[in-house]
């Protein structure tokens, strides 16, 4: 009977009834998440890369500046393809927040990677590498223990010596936006004050050109954030070669306030059409290898407690982190840009 069965079909081919046509094998389905990025760093693009080799999911990045990407969402409205909205301040993020193009989510891993001050308190975005905010100085003429706060900065003996760049950068908008979140619009204005009082030169340039200026012995200390700082001590460039040699830092705090620290992060879009992996994305990089790799290759601080600093960073030595919620960056940047003002911080 068994037989019989088995050749059944062959003896229908062969009367001319034609058997039935094999179904076709289901086309898997591409799978992606959207970027829309203000960061322009080459370990970014290293980072989607495994990510996509690790889970096959395939990353589009879009590049541009915060305002425009902001700009380009509400745009866009629910018709927006961006899963991820990935920027280089906390008061930017929490100025996405704000206007309503972030939604909340909750992640254990997340949670469990990011300590809660790097991130917003409703899951609206998440911190994803750390950076202090330092004062690099001439070894060669400033003692270390001579300054201890930023507001020590403001005192007569550095008159004609502070480099620092412009007040419409949103680094220095978010270190006022702390001191304000902590002292108070007055106080943070007279730092202000104090700063301009110090300068050495109309600000200008982005912070590696305040490092160059220490070297050029155009002013003797100079405010800016670690990574660049430890960029240049990894760089190989002949016009950084002096400065390397030139530079110590050190770990200003604001009274008993710790470092000020900030971060780059994502948060997920509102109408994000791939929240599934956009999740998965903002937890691969804030694991392990991609720590290890945003703190190797870009010389940023890993937000995950237990990852090691790039060489170049633990040569400074360790610091206490502003236990700030960085939600606060945003909360008053719009105080901080009045009182750079009142300030005369161009």
């Amino acid at each position: 009977m068994e037989k019989t069965l088995f050749l059944l079909p062959l003896l229908l081919a062969a009367c001319g009834t034609p058997a039935p046509a094999p179904e076709p094998a289901p086309v898997a389905e591409t799978r992606m998440v959207n970027v829309y990025s203000h960061r322009h760093y080459d370990v970014d693009k290293q980072l989607f890369t495994q990510f996509t080799e690790k889970t096959g999911i395939q990353v589009n990045v879009i590049q541009a500046g915060d305002d425009e990407i902001m700009a380009r969402l509400e745009q866009e409205g629910e018709k927006s393809p961006c899963d991820i909205f990935i920027t280089a301040d906390a008061g930017r993020l929490g100025l996405a927040r704000s206007r309503g193009l972030l939604q909340p989510t909750k992640s254990e891993v997340l949670d469990a990677n990011i300590p809660a001050a790097l991130r917003d308190p409703e899951g609206y975005w998440f911190g994803l590498t750390m950076r202090a905010r330092v004062i690099a100085f001439n070894k060669e003429k400033v003692k270390p223990e001579q300054i201890h706060t930023y507001a020590d900065l403001t005192a007569a003996k550095w008159k004609g010596k502070v480099l620092v760049r412009s007040s419409e950068n949103v680094y220095n908008q978010s270190l006022l936006a702390a001191m304000i979140a902590h002292d108070g619009p007055e106080a943070a204005e007279a730092w202000a004050k104090g700063i301009v009082a110090n300068m050495a030169r109309e600000p200008k340039g982005g912070d590696t050109d305040q490092l160059l200026a220490i070297a050029e012995g155009i002013g003797d200390v100079a405010i800016a954030n670690s990574y660049y700082i430890g960029k240049l001590m990894a760089s190989d460039e002949p016009e950084k070669q002096k400065a390397k040699g030139m530079i110590g830092v050190l770990f200003p705090t604001m009274g008993a306030h710790g470092t000020h620290a900030n971060v780059s992060g994502g948060g997920i879009a509102k109408y994000a059409p791939n929240p599934s992996e956009a999740m998965a994305l903002l937890e691969f990089l804030s694991g392990d290898e991609a720590q290890k790799l945003f703190a190797e290759g870009n010389k940023e601080y890993p937000v995950k407690p237990g990852i090691a600093p790039a060489p170049e960073l633990a040569a400074f030595g360790t610091f206490t982190p502003d236990s700030l919620n960085l939600e606060a960056l945003a909360r008053f940047n719009a105080e901080a840009v009045k009182r750079f003002d009142a300030a005369g911080w161009r």
